[in-house]
């Protein structure tokens, strides 16, 4: 099973170590392996985004852009993302429920109560991750996580899957995975893309601009229904 990608977003230097320092220890104690990026302001996590981390750990009172504001953004184009707010002050928990936050913790956190916090994320992250597909690669069956499929594209006779972790030859047709995928929010912008609307960042004249910065043509009998397919999906994951 693949390591847990963790943000943490934190302006003072003590507590992000804290809390870097808590992820060790949970690493070690409990046999997981994160992959861990950091993060001094809201702003700087949400400049250029993208739908790679399983947990974000926010301060709210930050400088620049609080974490509150960063979350309210980053849902925008990341429903899935576990989010827990580490903050000094409780009035700011109730908001949370804006963002779909799965907690916030007191600060100063007590390692039990972040220990117990990172489980119950963890759990969350992992009940997600099911939603997968088997596809056939050669002679092999390869397991992939919807959410990490970018876009699949079809060359000529070969399906290409882009995902965050690089590309995979499958053998299947455009039309069956479009079939298979139509209640994953999944929708064909031309004839050669199925795109993953939770990648797409945003739309430019005839082009989609996907988290991993590709930007993928939008046919013009098509784009009507992207756009449509694309705000149902984004109001769907903002309620």
């Amino acid at each position: 099973m693949r390591g847990i990608r963790i943000g943490v977003v934190e302006d003072e230097p003590a507590a992000c170590q804290k809390v870097l320092d808590y992820l060790n220890r949970y690493q070690s104690e409990n046999g997981e392996n994160f992959t861990v990026s950091v993060f001094d302001d809201g702003a700087k996590i949400v400049e250029g985004y993208r739908p790679i981390y399983d947990i974000l750990l926010l301060d709210i009172e930050m400088k620049q852009m609080d974490g509150m504001e960063a979350a309210r953004r980053i849902r925008k184009i990341d429903s899935s993302v576990v989010i827990v707010f580490i903050t000094n002050a409780s009035q700011y928990a109730i908001n949370g429920y804006e963002v779909q936050a799965l907690s916030y913790l007191l600060k100063p956190v007590p390692y039990f109560a972040f220990s117990q916090e990172i489980k119950r994320s963890i759990e969350t992250v992992r009940r997600q991750a099911d939603d997968s597909m088997l596809f056939e690669a050669g002679s092999q069956r390869t397991r992939v996580e919807l959410k990490s499929i970018v876009y699949i594209e079809s060359i000529r006779h070969t399906i290409i899957i882009h995902t965050l972790d690089g590309k995979l030859s499958v053998t299947s047709t455009l039309k069956e995975l479009e079939a298979q995928l139509a209640e994953h929010d999944f929708f064909r912008s031309n004839s050669c893309y199925l795109v993953n609307l939770r990648h797409v960042t945003g739309i430019e004249d005839q082009d989609c601009i996907m988290s991993n910065g590709e930007r993928l043509r939008i046919s013009r009998p098509r784009k009507k229904a992207f756009v449509a397919a694309l705000a149902g999906y984004i109001s769907g994951g903002l309620q």
